[in-house]
């Protein structure tokens, strides 16, 4: 028997899908998809502080994993944290690139300090008062699968409920070059190692060489191929659904067989 996960709540921030709750509706089929800006996000946990000196990456991790908390049963400083992301923070990337480039190379020391990958997990930690453990990762097209095998060792490994957060902001203009990402998009899930009151499906997980899991909606699977965290649409669909069957992620050389018991 497969070992199984269970999700609890889901979080998701991209263009017209602002929350889980005003996004199922469209994920599931039974609303067109309409593509619409994210409007400006501040974290709710973070203090005042840390609230101004945040990124929009961060912004944008933040706002996933606070929609999914807001529907789960677990306190925020018992779960340990997966926070998964292809290419990071790249609007830092892209000043400190531009900083260097200048004769007198004046870096920002706050650009700086929001430079490493695992920013978002260190004011998440902060936010929340967590002393649970904490992965940070990236694994290009195949993040988002690598954030669930990650989860899935934390719960099943280790004992522990887990938030598994990916995201990815769009690229600025210079670097969307090399890899063009032209929207943002994030999910959130509380992933736990029992069923609780609030379990709304199970997960099995397991490597294949099955072909990859499309879309049959133009608008969204635009926006799965568009950025790569948004390669979790044809899982978020089936949560979204409350459907039973498999889907086949990017991992890789491979895929992630992820099937769903609703």
């Amino acid at each position: 028997m497969k070992p199984t996960l269970y999700v609890e709540s889901v979080g998701i921030a991209a263009p017209g899908l602002p929350d889980w709750p005003r996004s199922i509706a469209a994920l599931a089929g039974a609303a067109p998809y309409q593509p619409q800006p994210l409007e400006a996000y501040s974290p709710t946990l973070l203090p005042p502080n840390e609230r101004r000196r945040v990124t929009q990456v961060v912004r944008l991790a933040f706002r996933s994993s606070e929609d999914a908390l807001a529907r789960s049963s677990i306190p925020a400083a018992a779960l340990a944290t997966v926070f998964a992301s292809s290419e990071g923070d790249t609007d830092v990337v892209h000043r400190i690139n531009v900083a260097l480039a200048q004769s007198a190379r004046s870096l920002s020391p706050t650009d700086f300090h929001n430079s490493v990958h695992n920013a978002p997990a260190g004011y998440w930690s902060i936010a929340v008062g967590s002393k649970q453990p904490s992965t940070s990762l990236a694994a290009f097209d195949g993040t988002f699968a690598a954030a669930l095998n990650e989860a899935a060792a934390l719960a099943l490994g280790d004992g522990l409920d887990v938030l598994a957060t990916t995201y990815d902001m769009a690229m600025t203009p210079a670097l969307a070059l090399k890899r063009p990402i032209p929207e943002p998009f994030a999910s959130a899930l509380v992933l736990t190692r029992q069923r609780t009151a609030r379990t709304i499906a199970a997960l099995s997980l397991a490597e294949t060489q099955e072909p990859l899991t499309v879309i049959h909606d133009p608008a969204l699977e635009a926006l799965r191929r568009c950025n790569p965290s948004a390669r979790a649409l044809p899982l978020l669909r089936m949560l979204a659904r409350r459907a039973s069957g498999t889907v086949h992620l990017p991992a890789g050389g491979s895929s992630l067989s992820v099937t769903v018991a609703a």
